[in-house]
């Protein structure tokens, strides 16, 4: 009979290490929000990163707070997901400076909020560009790395969505989506060659996105933007709204050892709202 992976003697001292130390972390749209607590979540856990954003300003500010707390080293790069050629060239530029890539946190921003007769065509596309095609272009640009290494995670980042439709969402609800079966089909392809690709869903989440949600309810609905969140945080069973760095915490935890057996998975930090089974 094959041995348990970890032997009685050993298993408490494993238990505690993440084996993150060292990995390299690439995480994108990291200058603000889940992005960035994400990218504070892996310095702490001593990666070394790679992170990326539009705003290059906000970017640098993000580096160089976890450069002073974390003392990793931090490769920054400002440039827009929705252009291939600009992912492929920051992995390779990642892969130059660091000799592989670990970890691979595939993020946007999230589309507007709008029904579904309000959406114009050429948001559509826009929505399908920056939360569907960026993460295939992660996925393609950094999974030959991962293999030549025979080990390396995959995490997306999406949307509660993706289980249960939000209103005014419906450019995410039908984009994220998207993104699910793409981890699924990923983690059934490259499993064999020790890459894990899971996704995760975040609820209502402390964010300045959150904020422009609110402002968009608050006047679609005619209520201040403070009971707007308050009906979000009721309707979780923990009663408020997340913080980031919770949901960079199982984002950590996915790309961990303590999450080897785990892929294909929508993990949601929602804190209890989604209804289903």
């Amino acid at each position: 009979m094959a041995q348990p992976r970890h032997q009685s003697g050993n298993y408490n001292q494993t238990l505690m290490e993440s084996g993150l130390k060292g990995r390299v972390a690439v995480v994108a749209a990291s200058s603000q929000g889940i992005g960035r607590a994400t990218a504070e979540a892996f310095g702490a856990e001593g990666c070394r990163l790679a992170m990326c954003a539009r705003n290059a300003n906000a970017l640098e500010a993000a580096a160089e707070k976890i450069r002073k707390q974390s003392g990793v080293e931090v490769f920054t790069a400002n440039f827009d997901v929705t252009h291939p050629e600009a992912v492929h060239t920051f992995v390779d530029a990642v892969v130059e400076k660091f000799g592989g890539v670990d970890i691979c946190v595939a993020n946007a921003g999230g589309p507007p909020a709008k029904g579904f007769m309000a959406a114009s065509i050429e948001e559509w596309q826009k929505a399908i560009e920056a939360n569907f095609l960026s993460t295939v272009y992660f996925a393609h640009a950094v999974i030959p790395h991962m293999q030549r290494k025979r080990w390396g995670r995959i995490i997306t980042l999406t949307s509660v969505s993706t289980k249960q439709p939000v209103p005014d969402l419906v450019l995410s609800n039908a984009v994220r989506a998207a993104v699910v079966g793409l981890v699924k089909s990923l983690a059934n392809e490259f499993g064999k060659d020790g890459i894990t690709v899971n996704n995760v869903g975040p609820g209502y989440t402390a964010t300045e996105r959150l904020k422009e949600l609110a402002r968009a309810r608050s006047l679609s609905q005619g209520k201040s933007e403070d009971e707007i969140f308050a009906a979000w945080a009721d309707d979780s069973a923990l009663k408020r709204v997340a913080e980031p760095r919770e949901v960079a915490d199982a984002i950590v935890w996915l790309a961990s050892e303590r999450a080897s057996y785990l892929t294909g998975q929508t993990v949601l930090v929602d804190g209890g709202a989604y209804k289903g089974l």
